[in-house]
């Protein structure tokens, strides 16, 4: 793997970069879990650096109805130059948000491809970055934007690659990560006469509404570097509710750096504000760097370690002002001005039926969660330190102020309850998937963990979060990480011998 320092040196700036990119008015873009998705977008290269072209794929709008004949234009990337004849087709699934040309470069998934002489592609999911099925997401045409959309979407880009390239009997093998990690293993289990394995990076297929798991997990990985830490945290969150019951919300609102004072009399702004700060730790445990591999030369990497040094600093400050400390710290990564607590902005924003920016995610993504997943990190479970200000009833109202009174809570339960059965949830039963999670990673909760079928091997790393395992190969990567790589190599072995 030559010059494979340098290469990592580019993906790690576009990881700092994507860290530092903030929305507008204040409005974080860390909700919910997600970052715009601009992660997992892929290695920012050096100008001289030649990128694969954007092409264009006509595709249905609706799958499932074959009296609509309508189509419309998906992007999509391809990368030959490491293809031998009879070799393999793979393809990396993008998910919500736009698809990176860096990934059609480096990545684990390339250093496989070449090993393996395989046409790499990536497929950008309907209505997210530059592919828009509809003229826009009004909640008429937002209706067409599912997983089983997108699977079908993918069965028929394979089917016409096969075509295109007169590739006849090519084994496919699809990669993903987070949700395009779901949508990997689901692509196996739904489509097995076209794809012959699957990778599934921190993919949860388990759909649960009240996903009180995801903040019970961030409590158990800050507890492994600093119990102190989690009582810290509690303790803070307590004097804030102290304070606000005081009457002193101009006080926290300062110290926090709120865009306006925060009025303790509208519920929803106050849940939002607890919801942010609960973020806060969403985005260093989730992201939590190790080895080096994401430095901030200016500021400073914010991970579990860094972050819990400054809440258990003997300095003489109370546990809410060391609070306030990592909030600045934190924001001052993001590039935040200031933290939007008013729920009747961010409904505002999600209610946005344009378009506009490739960058925007949060509609759509909205929408997924509300139709199909759940997947809301509520603090319902007593097991987290985040205290009980953002319960399940806070985002099922999320839903139906943004897209209609019919998305109340019993259609989000059937809605979770018709994914599971769709896909079987952690129990799916499929052959040759690869099913890769940290434990740092909150999202392992819902993801299969343990291997229950030898022939779709379960790969649980101690001490990584989300989707480490996609990053290139890396000299100072941990042991556990380099073991991992080798056995995907090993496994994938098999099914091409």
């Amino acid at each position: 793997m030559e010059n494979i320092g340098l290469k990592t040196k580019y993906f790690a700036l576009l990881l700092l970069l994507m860290f530092f990119m903030s929305g507008a008015n204040g409005m974080r873009f860390l909700m919910r879990g997600k970052h715009n998705n601009k992660l997992l977008r892929g290695p920012t290269l050096p100008s001289n650096v030649r990128y694969p072209p954007e092409e264009w794929f006509n595709q249905k709008l609706d799958h499932f109805n074959p009296t609509d004949e309508r189509t419309w234009s998906q992007r999509f990337f391809t990368n030959s130059s490491y293809h031998n004849p009879g070799g393999p087709a793979f393809l990396m699934i993008g998910g919500e948000g736009a698809i990176g040309v860096g990934w059609m470069l480096y990545g684990q998934w390339i250093e496989l491809a070449k090993l393996h002489g395989a046409i790499c592609f990536q497929l950008e999911h309907r209505f997210y970055g530059k592919s828009h099925p509809t003229p826009d997401m009004s909640v008429e045409n937002i209706k067409y934007l599912s997983s089983e959309q997108a699977l079908a979407d993918l069965a028929f880009f394979i089917e016409s690659m096969n075509e295109k390239y007169n590739m006849v009997g090519t084994k496919w093998v699809v990669f993903g990560g987070s949700y395009p990690g779901s949508l990997a293993a689901w692509m196996r289990l739904k489509y097995p006469h076209l794809v012959h394995g699957a990778v599934s990076s921190s993919g949860p297929v388990q759909a649960k509404a009240d996903f009180i798991e995801y903040l019970e997990v961030v409590q158990e990985s800050i507890n492994s570097v600093s119990p102190q830490c989690v009582d810290e945290v509690r303790e803070a969150t307590q004097q804030i509710a102290s304070s606000l019951e005081a009457g002193q919300s101009s006080y926290i609102s300062e110290m926090f750096r709120l865009c306006s004072p925060l009025d303790f009399s509208k519920k929803n702004d106050v849940s939002n504000f607890y919801e942010l700060l609960a973020d806060n730790w969403a985005y260093v445990v989730q992201y939590n760097p190790f080895n080096g591999r994401l430095i901030d030369p200016k500021a400073g990497t914010v991970g579990i370690r860094t972050a819990c040094q400054v809440m258990t600093r003997n300095d003489g400050r109370t546990s809410l002002e060391r609070y306030s400390s990592l909030n600045t710290l934190i924001m001052n990564n993001l590039g935040e001005s200031c933290l939007d607590t008013s729920y009747n902005d961010y409904i505002g924003y999600l209610k946005t039926t344009n378009f506009g920016d490739e960058n925007f995610m949060m509609r759509q993504w909205m929408y997924q969660t509300c139709s199909e997943f759940g997947f809301y990190q509520t603090s319902d479970s007593s097991a987290q330190p985040f205290g009980s200000g953002f319960p399940l009833s806070f985002f099922v109202q999320q839903c139906k102020d943004i897209f209609g009174s019919t998305f109340d809570a019993k259609f989000l339960n059937s809605s979770v309850a018709r994914t599971n059965v769709f896909y079987g949830g952690t129990g799916i039963q499929a052959d040759r998937i690869i099913f890769i999670h940290g434990s740092i990673d909150p999202w392992h909760a819902l993801g299969v963990t343990k291997t229950v079928n030898p022939n779709s091997p379960a790969i649980f790393i101690e001490g990584t979060s989300h989707c480490a395992d996609m990053m290139p190969s890396y000299i100072s990567d941990p042991p556990q990480l380099k073991e991992v790589h080798e056995k995907v190599r090993e496994i994938m072995n098999q099914w091409f011998s």
